[in-house]
């Protein structure tokens, strides 16, 4: 009986928060009931609980995670200072011609945005208000519309740099030195937050690729719904070297902070400090920046940020007493006898990720589930940079996912009232189907998370 008890703790921390109470503190709430009545019964250590300053101190000083009020930092200044604005408008000029260019347009700005924030609900509000209008002024259809907006929002998961891939990063290599401690591996290769960046470039832009591609053919063959953009008679025009001025400066800072990392010139959260500088000079630069607008940006960066690590905090509490209770073993022992060994556990895996995805942020997922089915998984040989990869994949397939997916719920809070709940939920299934491609190139060829990693730190052949 009491090898249910950590599954009874997880089923309880979901059922506490469908009643809508705060994920950090349900967390860490919860847990402390269930040590409680376990301290009190005889089946909870007690001196597990004095572990909990120890954790909290250890993860404070974590060098990694400096990265992420940075990161987010550099999003909140691009968004709040109009410079991603600014490039939709240029970029759409600039794709006028093409088939479906302002949809390009969108994907390409939106993809940018979303690995500079890596939070699905600001990419997704940011370029509904940004876009939404325009697009459905030139004619394209809501449904279309709706569905590039709410999948671009979501590349935040997958591009780097992100903030879903430093957090997932960081988890992933605690629990990578967790399965090789128990494999008797001592001196094992660390997976680092870079290496995940690392993994990510490829599958991250084959994603925006597909996104194009798709979008490119329906202004192919369906330009009713996909037409050319139409001039704005009220806009001067712009000639090329205006375009290439206000284009270039916001590509060369992703460029910059990713190219950085990829180099090994600067650690990751080196890079986050270089982009949250650049931003602030490009800004300053195109005359955007402002004192009330610097106290909004550091605001709403302090807000996101505490967030962030109270989140952290609660599920630091739940993952002590969920090990305390035994869930460890529970899980390992669980996956060790599965049906069809790695296979069948990557599955079900994944599936629980999928559906968590309905009911909880990423932060949640990759602070309270991660931790728990990570060691278990890379103890039965499953490479940790491929498995990040599959991960956030398949989060951002979830938070697509009618009829409970986050970013379109975020969506409907901004799109107007003509357009339609069905014709939003109608408009991502296309980009669903070639996330779901995406997946399934990723498990045939692992390589393309692997390779370009194994390259750099130089044990590729």
């Amino acid at each position: 009986m009491l090898e249910w008890i950590p599954f009874l703790l997880f089923f309880a921390v979901c059922v506490v928060l469908m009643l809508g109470y705060p994920v950090a503190f349900t967390l860490a709430g919860v847990s402390l009931w269930f040590a409680g009545i376990g301290i009190v019964t005889g089946h909870f250590p007690a001196n597990d609980l004095l572990f909990i300053p120890e954790r909290l101190f250890g993860i404070f000083s974590k060098e990694s995670l400096i990265a992420v009020p940075l990161f987010i930092f550099m999003g909140v200044m691009l968004e709040r200072t109009k410079v991603a604005e600014e490039l939709l408008e240029n970029m759409a000029h600039a794709c006028g011609g093409l088939p479906a260019g302002l949809g390009l347009s969108v994907i390409i700005v939106g993809a940018l945005l979303a690995a500079s924030t890596g939070i699905v609900g600001a990419t997704v509000v940011t370029m509904g208000l940004m876009s939404l209008p325009t697009l459905l002024r030139q004619g394209y259809s809501p449904a279309l519309a709706t569905g590039t907006i709410c999948a671009t929002g979501t590349l935040g998961q997958i591009i780097p740099p992100s903030i879903a891939l430093v957090l997932l990063g960081d988890i992933l290599s605690s629990a990578y030195q967790q399965a090789q401690l128990q494999k008797g591996i001592f001196n094992a290769a660390p997976i680092s937050v870079g290496d995940l960046f690392l993994g990510a470039v490829i599958p991250g832009l084959l994603l925006v690729v597909f996104y194009l591609i798709y979008l490119f053919a329906i202004g192919i063959l369906r330009p009713s719904q996909a037409p050319k953009n139409q001039p704005n008679p009220n806009q001067p025009s712009k000639n090329k070297r205006q375009l290439i001025n206000a284009i270039v400066p916001p590509i060369l800072l992703i460029v910059l902070v990713l190219g950085s990392i990829i180099s090994g010139a600067a650690t990751p959260t080196e890079a986050a400090g270089i982009g949250a500088i650049a931003a602030s000079l490009l800004a300053l630069a195109k005359r955007q920046l402002s004192v009330q607008t610097l106290r909004e940006v550091v605001r709403t960066t302090t807000k996101i940020t505490c967030m962030v690590f109270t989140l952290l905090l609660g599920a630091s509490i739940f993952s002590l007493v969920f090990i305390g209770y035994g869930g460890k073993e529970v899980i390992e022992h669980f996956f060790a006898h599965l049906p069809g060994g790695t296979f069948t556990a990557l599955l079900i895996v994944m599936l629980v990720i999928f559906l968590l995805g309905f009911i909880l942020d990423f932060i949640e997922i990759t602070f309270v589930v991660v931790p728990l089915v990570g060691p278990a998984l890379l103890l039965m040989g499953v490479d940790p940079i491929w498995l990040g990869i599959m991960i956030a994949i398949n989060l951002q397939t979830s938070f697509l996912t009618p009829p409970f997916g986050f970013a379109l719920f975020y969506l409907r809070g901004v799109a107007p009232e003509s357009v339609k709940t069905s014709e939003i939920y109608r408009g991502v299934m296309p980009f669903i189907a070639l996330q779901i491609a995406m997946m399934l190139l990723l498990a045939l060829y692992p390589s393309l998370a692997t390779w370009l990693p194994s390259i750099i730190n130089g044990n590729g052949n």
